[in-house]
């Protein structure tokens, strides 16, 4: 699958030498700050100190879920050239901007040179390479597509298991709101309705249709888009939108406290419940919580992938090149993705190391016929100025909750995305 047209591959480019330059220190700039993610950082960044005794590591993490506060503080710095010696950046098209800016570096040398062109699968090179050449560094996959469940809760509601289309998912919200006091859907932040669309339309085009979307000259005004969503229409009556200021670790826990069914979450959310306090909710497989493919995406994997980046000018360009090899080794993505809930994007993994949902996920990724979904909220397949005009048009739809109009500007945001 060639990710939606806008990043193709065009023969194997060389790119800047990867040299060397001040190693004193490394500035690396992420939105890990909440629990999981800070985990993972923290146990990459020991291992890291380990092996590069005379580099000091600066975090330069900004809170906030899906990155969006960090990016625009990273977009100000990057105007005002004073970027950071890596920064994160979800592999796909939302680095299209950075690339054609000239603010971050090709890698081809870098992965030439440390034999990564054989660790990475190369379904994974092909998204994110750009007119024949790679610019960032994968640490992980994760799965957008993830239904998490109390099963407490559906058993209450007379639930004989999670439902596995957009139709039956909209019947068990019906249900648990009539047959229990819990909320059947919980979101947080508007970013989650972001997300919970992707899934919505995922689930009723299905694959192929849903990547198609992402392809120029798409048709979003035909038919099969107008009813996914009406059905995301419906599918928001049983949520409570809470206050901007909830992000989704909010909207999580209230499936696993036992306060709401259902949330449409990626998986970074299995990290979260099981890690220990304080940094994570302690919470039990199968017991607090349980999961499932979101409705109607089974045998799909929506994925997203976090990676890290060499910018143009980099004050510590020698730090930035230690910290990409420890985000691209086996031992740096075993450390960070069991704590963060992602699986490595390396094909070498420790597999014992994954486990309950993990060795589930990492299941999925390297099933023969899986198809792949990429993830237009987290930076797959939507550029961002695409990215800001849907979710500008969810915002004004969560509070008017016209369709019409909804899909209207959904249509105008596909032909203005390569403007």
């Amino acid at each position: 699958m060639v990710l939606s047209g806008v990043l193709t591959v065009s023969g194997c480019g060389g790119s800047d030498d990867e040299g060397g330059g001040d190693a004193s220190q490394v500035e690396v700039f992420s939105w890990w700050t909440g629990p999981g993610e800070a985990d993972g950082l923290e146990a990459m960044k020991a291992d890291f100190e380990k092996k590069n005794p005379g580099i000091k590591f600066v975090n330069a993490a900004i809170a906030g879920g899906s990155g969006t506060q960090a990016q625009a503080v990273l977009a100000s710095r990057l105007q005002n050239r004073k970027p950071p010696d890596s920064f994160q950046g979800h592999a796909g098209a939302e680095l299209l901007d950075y690339i054609k800016a000239g603010q971050i570096e090709p890698l081809d040398d870098f992965y030439n040179e440390n034999n990564l062109r054989q660790a990475y699968p190369e379904q994974l090179l092909q998204q994110i390479t750009y007119q024949g050449k790679i610019y960032s560094v994968p640490v992980n996959i994760h799965r957008s597509n993830v239904l998490w469940y109390n099963p407490g809760i559906l058993k209450e509601a007379g639930l004989s298991g999670p439902p596995k289309t957009v139709a039956e998912f909209i019947d068990a919200l019906k249900a648990v709101k009539e047959k229990t006091d819990k909320v059947p859907l919980s979101l947080g932040a508007q970013w989650t309705a972001d997300h919970l669309l992707e899934n919505v339309l995922l689930g009723d085009l299905g694959t192929d249709a849903y990547n198609a979307l992402w392809k120029p000259g798409a048709d979003w005004s035909s038919p099969a888009v107008t009813k996914a969503l009406t059905d995301f229409a419906e599918i928001l009556k049983y949520t409570t939108v809470e206050a901007a200021s909830t992000d989704w670790q909010g909207a999580a826990k209230a499936v696993v406290d036992g306060k709401a069914a259902f949330n449409i979450m990626g998986d970074w959310a299995y990290g979260y419940f099981v890690n220990p306090a304080p940094n994570g909710l302690g919470k039990k497989l199968d017991t607090d919580f349980k999961y499932a493919p979101a409705p109607g995406t089974d045998g799909t994997y929506m994925w997203l992938s976090d990676s890290f980046t060499l910018p143009r000018g980099a004050p510590h360009r020698g730090g930035a090149i230690a910290w990409l090899k420890e985000v691209a080794s086996k031992e740096g993505q075993d450390l960070f993705n069991p704590k963060k809930g992602s699986i490595p994007a390396r094909k070498d993994a420790d597999r014992s190391l994954y486990k309950g949902y993990l060795e589930y996920a990492i299941n999925e990724w390297n099933k023969p016929g899986i198809k792949l979904a990429g993830s237009f909220w987290h930076g797959v397949t939507a550029n961002k100025k695409w990215h800001t005009d849907i979710d500008t048009a969810v915002g004004l739809f969560l509070q008017d909750r016209n369709v019409g109009k909804l899909q209207a500007a959904l249509v105008e945001a596909a032909k203005n995305s390569s403007q």
